[in-house]
């Protein structure tokens, strides 16, 4: 397994080697030192014979020292130079691959010389795309059928965040565009004969069942991959203070691991959560080497004012042990595709706040689930405080939040239901191709 080096890549990759060691797979994921520093810590020894680390050592390029060898944290102007270092490692990961001799890769989708490297020495090669497949839907559109208008209405970017991201296309060469376009397309077409993706037929079998009919690619969908919470996640303080809240009152607002957010949106949603009428944990995240103080960043006065309803900090938090608790009874969530399985999975409902690249998109899909209500921002594409008010009052606690609170509760009930059914047939189809080979 090679995953990207995002932790949103990283973790549903650990999710599912975890699930293909259970049907009798060995392992052995690949990833730079100070991600499987990271995966060390959260793989318990039960896993130990069958799921094994491999080290790909990048190039210390400038101001990327082994610590920026991840996308977690990593400030945004030095994700071209981590690209740069990632393509660099290709020979040393064709030799990883030619010295284990593995019976199938299973890559990411930015590194065509992946699966390249695999063909020449006659092993499968199959790509595992941990966004949605009505993401990818949407994207494989785009590139097939230019200029024709993606066959789902619902499933669109808004004028604003259309501009956003022309805005940030514009920043790149035209040359670099292309190239990262011209990967992803690659990658895609280099899998053999099935493309694996982290969903379930339930909510996305017609946008699967689409990229099927574009490409030819069968889609095998994994279902939610969402990681178990720990026994330590139990121990923590914000789980101590979340068990004096009442059944449903309380808000977790994360925004992942790769998105900081701008002054504006900060303060809008700060006094938004402050104006709101629940309880609310905000784990805030800064980029690497910005030492910044919480009560420089927050409105004045802020904790004075919110006193206990809110828990508010610098750093980490237990995303999944805080979305199976019962006092939690809202996600404010930016749509990232593992925070959107993990919301389904405990039943919570999201207070969608998309930013940017798939995260609209995603919106937009579980909105139309009826799962999700959005903050619209106004058509400069900036967030109002009185909005994320209304908005998550309303999923919380309003009579006309009931719709979307008991469709989280039904999604909950329809996943314990299903279990581990999907992995059933991935391990099939895996073990069909490994024996074609």
């Amino acid at each position: 397994m090679f995953p990207w080096l995002g932790y949103g890549h990283i973790s549903p990759f650990l999710e599912l080697a975890k699930k293909l060691s259970q049907k009798n797979f060995i392992v052995y994921l690949c990833s730079t030192p100070v991600i499987l520093n990271c995966i060390e810590k959260k793989l318990s020894p039960e896993f130990s014979p069958s799921i094994h680390l491999l080290e790909l050592n990048l190039q210390n390029l400038p101001n990327l020292p082994p610590s920026h060898h991840t996308t977690n944290g990593l400030p945004p102007h030095l994700m071209n130079t981590l690209k740069e270092a990632f393509d660099l490692a290709s020979p040393d990961f064709a030799l990883i691959l030619k010295t284990l001799k593995p019976d199938l890769l299973i890559y990411d989708f930015l590194q065509p010389w992946a699966p390249k490297a695999a063909v020449e020495l006659k092993i499968p090669a199959v790509e595992f795309i941990s966004s949605s497949s009505t993401m990818t839907a949407y994207m494989l559109h785009e590139f097939n059928k230019p200029g024709i208008k993606f066959p789902f209405s619902s499933i669109c970017y808004r004028d604003y965040e259309k501009a956003r991201i022309e805005k940030q296309e514009a920043t790149m060469s035209v040359e670099k565009l292309e190239e990262d376009k011209r990967r992803v397309r690659e990658c895609f077409y280099l899998s053999c004969d099935i493309v694996l993706i982290k969903s379930f037929k339930e909510i996305e079998g017609k946008y699967s069942d689409y990229i099927t009919n574009l490409t030819g690619k069968k889609v095998v969908p994994l279902g939610p991959l969402v990681q178990e919470p720990t026994h330590e996640d139990s121990e923590s303080e914000l789980i101590t203070w979340l068990n004096e809240k009442e059944k449903r009152s309380t808000i977790f607002v994360s925004f992942g691991s790769e998105y900081f957010l701008s002054k504006e949106d900060f303060v809008e949603i700060a006094y938004g959560l402050e104006n709101s009428k629940v309880n609310f944990i905000w784990p805030i995240r800064f980029q690497k080497g910005e030492n910044l103080e919480l009560e420089e960043t927050l409105p004045k006065g802020f904790f004075n004012r919110v006193g206990n309803r809110g828990k508010v900090f610098n750093g980490w938090a237990p995303q999944a042990k805080i979305l199976e608790h019962s006092s939690i009874g809202g996600f404010v969530s930016h749509c990232g595709w593992s925070s959107v399985m993990e919301s389904m999975k405990y039943g919570v409902p999201i207070i969608a706040m998309p930013m940017h690249i798939d995260q609209p998109i995603n919106c937009r899909l579980v909105e139309d689930v009826g799962i999700a209500v959005e903050v619209v921002r106004n058509s400069d594409g900036k967030l109002h405080r009185e909005e994320v008010a209304a908005i998550i009052n309303q999923v919380v606690l309003d009579k006309d939040g009931e719709f979307v609170r008991q469709k989280a509760k039904d999604m909950k009930e329809k996943l314990c239901i299903k279990g581990d059914e999907e992995i059933e047939q991935v391990a099939k189809e895996l073990r069909k191709l490994c024996a074609k080979f």
